[in-house]
């Protein structure tokens, strides 16, 4: 297997597709089943809904810096 320490002069750059995403802030310890497996969260994470139904945990610091909220 090869190990890759730094991204690879032939590299692109993308930027994400713009989504609407369901989220919720969860403010205590919890667990949710994702496609890799039960997944833990901490106090202050987000659970997320993918595009296809699946759910999956975004830290608190990611989600600040990767989301905005939509007014509906």
């Amino acid at each position: 297997m090869k190990r890759i320490k730094e991204m690879p002069d032939d590299a692109k750059k993308f930027i994400k597709r713009p989504m609407q995403v369901w989220a919720t802030q969860i403010n205590e310890h919890f667990e949710v089943e994702t496609l890799e497996g039960v997944m833990t969260g901490q106090p202050g994470d987000w659970l997320m809904e993918g595009i296809d139904g699946e759910l999956y945990i975004c830290a608190y610091s990611i989600f600040q810096r990767s989301y905005e909220q939509v007014t509906i």
